[in-house]
């Protein structure tokens, strides 16, 4: 299992024209999963995400995860990230 993240104040995706899924501030993750990945790697892998401190706080320290921002996340396809 691989993600690569983006922290961002707003994304979307769009297919053909129609809007798939979009979100407010939080984090993109685009997320390759292989067959032999298991539910124990994904719990892993979210906890992780889950804790990242990549949002600023009052000091303009990068000290807040998503969580502490209440931010959205948007998880994206991206089987290529195993090319």
């Amino acid at each position: 299992m691989r993600a690569v993240i983006q922290r961002v104040k707003s994304s979307s995706v769009t297919v053909k024209g129609k809007l798939i899924g979009n979100i407010g501030k939080g984090l993109n993750i685009f997320l390759a999963v292989k067959s032999d990945d298991s539910e124990k790697d994904a719990r892993y892998l979210a906890g992780k995400i889950m804790q990242l401190r990549v949002f600023p706080d009052e000091n303009d320290k990068m000290n807040l995860s998503i969580q502490d921002i209440n931010g959205d996340l948007l998880v994206i396809s991206q089987f290529t990230l195993y090319g």
